[in-house]
């Protein structure tokens, strides 16, 4: 299975941009459903955005628009570009990855293949 690493978390101000990126290693990201997922103090997780093996994305109605989620090849690489942020987006980011058909944003959370998070904070 694909090891995750996150990176990329930090404190930003209302309305800023932040590009979070799971270095992926282990095995090719290509059979695999991958996504995003956070999780606020005292709140339950919550999958942000997801992206299948054929590198179709879905996004969580509360990121649409905001986020987008896609893989660099190049640096293998899964990224979440983050803009508009507000104070609503803080949490520990998650990077997962699993073997599903329906690969949505609402299954990330499940996967227990993950890293180890990165804080954002938006103030």
């Amino acid at each position: 299975q694909v090891q995750l690493v996150e990176s990329g978390g930090d404190s930003v101000q209302v309305g800023g941009s932040l590009r979070l990126s799971c270095a992926i290693s282990g095995d090719t990201y290509s059979e695999y459903c991958m996504g995003w997922f956070r999780q606020a103090p005292g709140k339950e997780r919550e999958g942000v955005a997801s992206i299948s093996k054929d590198d179709v994305p879905t996004y969580a109605s509360s990121v649409m628009g905001r986020f987008t989620i896609f893989k660099d090849t190049s640096k293998n690489t899964l990224d979440l570009q983050m803009d508009s942020l507000n104070p609503e987006d803080t949490a520990v980011y998650y990077c997962a990855a699993g073997v599903l058909t329906m690969c949505t944003a609402f299954a990330i959370p499940s996967f227990a293949n993950r890293g180890q998070g990165t804080q954002v904070t938006v103030s």
